[in-house]
């Protein structure tokens, strides 16, 4: 059966049935150094440098529309705009349209409910996860084009895969880079890194927009590279935004 006939069959949110809360699949994130940015990017992820990150558990894949039905249904939070629409609604597609503010209640009461805390990701955890312990390539695989990649021509044709159908990185992370952009905590900042402190980076402490990372299906070029910066405003609702989350 082919992918595009699994994902039909599947039973949309608002006739399955209910979900208990169940807390994410997460994997460990080793604390380490790495090499942040890259010296043939945009001008935003220069100069390249040295970052230190603590040890942190992260989800293993962007936050599935079956999870944050569980939310919704507890808080009565408000669902985002495409939340009915049939080419986001499988459970097992990246929930999306949620905004930082919906992504950052959703850690909230995530928290709460479980007794772990649970938050975003700073720009700096997201890639030191993205890549996998290797340092210096452009993509999670390494330096060869996404164009590259098993399936790639035939992949997102209407909007967001269903997570994990394809391999994870070597941290064990599915579709990091792809998929649908992914919030992270930080206030944005393009000349961040000039002054970024070399121990677990926050981002600056004010800003207009949060910081976000990865490629989405809409894009021309479908895969991220995993220095590549992004941000909009928090309260900004797309089609093409999700989120993954990260446990302290």
């Amino acid at each position: 059966m082919s992918r595009a006939a699994d994902s039909r069959m599947s039973l949309p949110l608002d006739t399955a049935p209910s979900a208990q809360l169940a807390e994410p699949q997460m994997v460990r994130i080793p604390e380490g150094w790495f090499e942040m940015g890259c010296h043939s990017g945009r001008d935003d992820e220069k100069p390249v440098h040295r970052v230190w990150i603590d040890a942190f558990d992260f989800s293993a894949q962007q936050v599935t529309n079956a999870e944050y039905a569980v939310f919704l249904r507890a808080t009565g939070h408000p669902a985002p705009s495409q939340w009915g629409d049939p080419a986001f609604h499988d459970p097992q597609q990246p929930v999306v349209a949620a905004s930082w503010l919906d992504a950052s209640a959703y850690c909230q009461w995530l928290s709460r409910s479980t007794g772990a805390v649970y938050r975003l990701p700073t720009e700096a955890e997201w890639e030191r996860a993205a890549r996998g312990g290797v340092e210096c390539t452009l993509y999670t695989w390494g330096d060869a084009a996404p164009e590259s990649q098993t399936g790639y021509a035939a992949r997102w044709k209407d909007g967001p895969e269903r997570v994990a159908q394809f391999s994870p990185n070597a941290y064990g992370l599915f579709n990091i880079g792809d998929n649908v952009h992914e919030w992270c905590a930080d206030w944005y900042d393009a000349a961040y890194y000039a002054h970024s402190p070399e121990r677990n980076p926050q981002g600056p402490p004010a800003g207009s927009r949060r910081a976000s990372r990865g490629g989405s299906w809409r894009h021309h070029i479908k895969i991220s590279r995993v220095a590549a910066r992004s941000s909009i405003p928090p309260e900004f609702k797309y089609a093409d935004y999700g989120f993954r989350i990260a446990r302290t």
